[in-house]
């Protein structure tokens, strides 16, 4: 695996496991329960996530008793989602080839993944096919790296210590975020009216290594990060990164973020 796969959201097995132990309670878990309830998810609706990832917000759909089904194209994630979730009808699938029927769903989701996907076009598209007229298609996507913080100081570190190709892999994620882009990409895709908003968390880690070790190891650089890269890297965090980190060792800082939710 190299950045090229990481540019596109490729994790190896051991990086989901990463991910799911480490990255879902200091980021992601937090922000699932906001996206199932802007989706306006109920009890007893057919439900389906895509690029489900390791299936936090399927199983947050779960919790409000939907019926739920999701999808990933990425074996590593798609194990751990089993494993944690074996009831729930989780697919090996490209998001732009949903292997459902015209309005088998009344709600589709999909958290912090359609900037890694191949055609998001085609991908809306098709989540608009799977959703019932009336409909919510709600996503999700970082605010830019510029106006992130942890990222606008990380991003600079790494392309310093890793290169330009490490930087841009890890720039992936904030690319929705410009203003604009998201409600004309949707727009793009057939979904007009999107109702846009922001919601921000807080990224929660015990230490900076700790920070870095989930950053990189449970991410999308895993397979690109050497030992010696690592080591370089938390010998410079201290000073470039050590804003961040408070009196007890731990370090948190806020994460931006939209939400569109829009009719299918």
């Amino acid at each position: 695996m190299d950045e090229t796969d990481a540019a596109a959201g490729q994790i190896s097995a051991e990086a989901a496991r990463i991910y799911e132990d480490f990255f879902v309670p200091a980021l992601f878990g937090q922000f699932a329960p906001w996206l199932v309830e802007a989706a306006g998810i109920r009890d007893g609706d057919r439900v389906l996530d895509v690029a489900t990832g390791t299936g936090v917000v399927a199983r947050a759909a779960q919790a409000r008793a939907a019926r739920v089904s999701a999808v990933d194209i990425n074996p590593g994630m798609l194990a751990m989602a089993r494993k944690l979730a074996p009831e729930l009808d989780i697919r090996q699938a490209r998001a732009e080839a949903l292997p459902f029927a015209d309005d088998s769903f009344d709600a589709v989701t999909c958290q912090f993944a359609l900037m890694f996907l191949a055609d998001r076009r085609q991908a809306l598209r098709e989540m608009a096919r799977v959703c019932r007229p009336g409909g919510w298609i709600t996503v999700s996507v970082f605010a830019p790296w510029p106006r992130s913080p942890g990222y606008n100081d990380l991003i600079p570190l790494l392309e310093e210590l890793m290169g330009a190709g490490a930087a841009e892999a890890l720039k992936v994620p904030f690319c929705l975020g410009e203003d604009g882009a998201l409600a004309q990409l949707l727009a793009e895709a057939g979904l007009e009216g999107a109702h846009l908003g922001h919601r921000t968390g807080e990224i929660r880690h015990p230490s900076l290594d700790a920070w870095l070790e989930t950053e990189i190891g449970g991410w999308t650089l895993a397979e690109a990060m050497t030992p010696a890269r690592m080591t370089a890297l938390k010998r410079a965090a201290p000073e470039r990164l050590g804003k961040y980190r408070h009196g007890d060792g731990s370090v948190s800082f806020e994460c931006p973020a939209l939400f569109a939710v829009t009719r299918a």
